[in-house]
């Protein structure tokens, strides 16, 4: 369980984003200066004193990328969102974008927003970065959420032939079509017109030299050897149409993270909290009450 202790409230928020008729959560939008000067944007929804959930997006994502996520949330999950450095409305410095470096950058955030312990949810490149966290601050993972995972990009030939085909010598600005076709390759299943139109706005934010940094950098790294020192209770998310993980890739995590358990979404693509919000977030609750503690609905 989570004890109380580590549920602090969140700082004054900056503004609160006007919400469209079908928004279920009170959004709380903030901008966090980390000790490195780097600023990330973040959003919030919840209880300020509910159990805290990090979530960290995608390549190209960004916090609002996890609004339909969080509009289904129960509001005893207090919905932490942060746009990594290098993407959405964050800052975007020279670098370096490596998963190190995301890492430190989610544990100052944690830092400035008064939470010691946490459940990290990582959506795609957000899965390495979650699963590198629970390795370099086990004491601060209260459980751990992987969704379209990947045990390592190393050897990964769906994203080296993505790397290959449109990152080498992708320039800036981004192209919107790009982007577009980017996002669209992901999905199985459809999603709000203007949701799509909103997260290919997102993409176009990450610039060009921070996609070959993140993707060089992920592709060289293998968690496998390191799996089994993974200490927090562990849920996989996977969608059994994704074009970029395969049923392999969590086979890999299950054999190598102890007590881990799979939760398959038939028919979904590489992005169920976006296909299948409703679904997925009642999936998640269902986590943390299990092995967190108690989240009012």
């Amino acid at each position: 369980m989570l004890p109380p202790h580590d549920l602090h409230p969140p700082p004054e928020p900056r503004d609160v984003i006007a919400q469209p008729q079908a928004s279920k959560a009170q959004i709380m939008r903030t901008r966090v200066t980390l000790p490195t000067g780097v600023e990330l944007d973040v959003i919030q929804s919840g209880d300020p004193t509910g159990v805290p959930l990090l979530l960290l997006h995608g390549l190209s994502d960004s916090a609002p990328s996890m609004r339909p996520l969080m509009d289904e949330l129960p509001r005893g999950v207090r919905a932490i969102a942060i746009s990594q450095r290098g993407h959405g409305d964050s800052s975007k410095p020279p670098g370096p974008y490596t998963t190190a470096a995301f890492v430190a950058d989610a544990a100052a955030a944690l830092d400035k927003l008064g939470v010691r312990r946490a459940v990290v949810f990582g959506h795609s490149m957000g899965s390495v970065v979650a699963q590198r966290f629970a390795l370099a601050h086990p004491e601060r993972t209260a459980g751990l959420i992987l969704e379209g995972a990947f045990p390592g990009l190393q050897g990964n030939a769906a994203v080296q032939a993505f790397y290959d085909a449109g990152i080498a010598c992708l320039r800036d600005p981004i192209d919107p079509a790009f982007a577009r076709g980017f996002q669209e390759s992901t999905l199985a299943r459809p999603v709000p017109p203007a949701f799509l139109g909103a997260v290919t706005i997102e993409t176009c934010k990450l610039p060009a030299n921070a996609w070959r940094a993140i993707l060089t950098d992920m592709m060289a790294d293998d968690l496998t050897p390191e799996l089994s020192a993974i200490q927090a209770p562990t849920l996989l998310i996977w969608g059994d149409q994704d074009g970029f993980v395969s049923l392999g890739d969590q086979e890999r995590l299950l054999a190598g993270i102890k007590g881990s358990a799979l939760s398959t979404f038939a028919g979904t693509g590489h992005a169920p909290h976006w296909e299948e919000p409703a679904r997925a977030a009642q999936v998640i609750a269902a986590f943390i009450s299990r092995h967190v503690a108690p989240v009012a609905a």
